[in-house]
């Protein structure tokens, strides 16, 4: 049977949170970490790439409890300010394509740190910056075309590059170069791009944020329902708890050690789905 863990984009909360629940299902004996496929968004792909290169689940878990921020670089992030973008950045336009490359071009023109600074801190997210055996597909945006892809180990993009990208939120951290083109947040496809799972027998999608109907972004829940036509899969959004750990900034490192507790403890309600579906 083939399985694939889908890890969906949320910020520093959505990393420590998806680490708290991987954490917390290993408590009651289900490790999905074994996925033969992991497709990481955004801050699912800095948990993808840490699983897929051997990092230790417990030790990951123990880091997000740290009180400091280490490499992390705080940032007062307005979600509501990046909503008025993103609907503007709607207005008038024909396809899903067309808004991402508008998200593109306000990214682009955006005041951020500079890109070779945001990439020392991804670097120093992942201790392994080699692509990893198994298969793990990063997804990120082209900012200015649009454009889709999912980086992968034969894609000719370095793993921290791939990663870098996929985490680079519009408007907030700098689009980042490979080759010749520069690439924003997975996440402006979809926060969770759980379609790229298509094929697999079993698929768990773990989404701290689930935007809601009508946004530019693929849903997971769409995207969960089309999978359950021909796949069993089971998602898993952060419940109210969760959501509360999070705050309002989900970029601020500050949310980390929360976010953790409550994604070990939601794990708890959904152990027993998931160890049905998963066979272990």
């Amino acid at each position: 049977m083939s399985r694939a863990l889908v890890l969906g984009g949320g910020g520093l909360a959505g990393i420590a949170w998806e680490i708290g629940v991987l954490r917390g299902l290993l408590d009651h004996g289900v490790d999905v970490t074994d996925a033969e496929l992991v497709v990481g968004t955004s801050a699912g792909s800095v948990v993808g790439a840490l699983l897929t290169t051997g990092a230790d689940l417990e030790e990951l878990y123990q880091a997000q409890l740290e009180a400091g921020s280490g490499a992390e670089r705080p940032v007062d992030f307005d979600a509501e300010r990046f909503g008025t973008a993103v609907l503007e950045a709607m207005a008038g336009a024909t396809t899903p394509q067309e808004v991402r490359a508008r998200i593109g071009a306000i990214a682009l023109a955006a005041d951020t740190v500079p890109e070779a600074e945001r990439r020392d801190v991804i670097a120093s997210r992942l201790p392994v910056h080699e692509w990893p055996e198994r298969r793990l597909l990063v997804v990120a945006v082209n900012a200015v075309t649009g454009e889709w892809t999912a980086f992968d180990r034969d894609s000719g993009a370095g793993l921290v590059d791939a990663v870098a990208a996929s985490c680079a939120v519009p408007g907030v951290w700098p689009p980042i170069t490979i080759g010749d083109d520069r690439w924003i947040d997975g996440g402006v496809r979809s926060i969770t791009n759980a379609d790229l799972a298509g094929g697999c027998d079993a698929v768990v999608i773990l989404a701290p944020m689930v935007p809601p109907e009508g946004n530019p972004f693929g849903g997971p829940v769409q995207e969960a329902e089309r999978l359950a036509a021909t796949t069993q899969v089971r998602l898993f959004a952060a419940d109210e708890q969760s959501a509360a750990a999070f705050g309002s900034n989900p970029l601020d490192p500050a949310t980390r050690p929360g976010a953790a507790r409550a994604g070990r403890a939601q794990a708890a309600l959904v152990a027993d789905e998931v160890r049905l579906l998963w066979g272990g």
